[in-house]
């Protein structure tokens, strides 16, 4: 290899890795999560998750549950914040951007209610880093859907 030679990340590298920068804009208490949305490998919509646009922060009390010591997945209901998958595709609705057969990246593999919205807005693949706890019934809906679900492992070459 050239002295001067660059190590170009792959794809997936590249947009997992602007997934996490991403993330770091999340407002919420309880997780930072992040999804971005790439048709054609051009990113086409971010999100994080957190209060809605509008919203006191969650970090400044916006959300009830999170204001709160509340266990993990307890009271999920009065959980206002918004998932970082429900973002990115509210996003491209706001301006107008077609999602059909987009591949949608996120650092934690999306939740049930999520995956109803990826399937419905037409996205054919999710690349995602963490496994979420509850992602089984979303797997089982993507195969039925017919879109690729996958975990992104990263190499040591980085």
């Amino acid at each position: 290899m050239k002295k001067n030679a660059k190590i170009r990340p792959d794809w997936d590298t590249y947009f997992m890795d602007i997934a996490q920068v991403v993330k770091r804009r999340s407002n919420c208490l309880r997780r930072d999560v992040a999804a971005l949305i790439v048709k054609d490998r051009r990113i086409i919509s971010t999100g994080y998750n957190g209060t809605p646009s509008g919203i006191r922060n969650c970090f400044a009390g916006g959300c009830p549950r999170c204001a709160r010591a509340t266990f993990p997945g307890e009271n999920l209901g009065e959980c206002i914040c918004s998932h970082a998958e429900e973002n990115a595709i509210i996003q491209a609705a706001c301006y107008g951007v077609a999602l059909k057969n987009a591949s949608l990246y996120c650092t934690d593999s999306p939740c049930l209610l999520c995956a109803k919205m990826i399937v419905s807005a037409g996205i054919k693949e999710v690349v995602y880093e963490a496994p979420y706890q509850f992602n089984v019934q979303a797997a089982r809906l993507f195969k039925t859907a017919g879109i690729r679900f996958r975990q992104f492992k990263r190499s040591g070459k980085q």
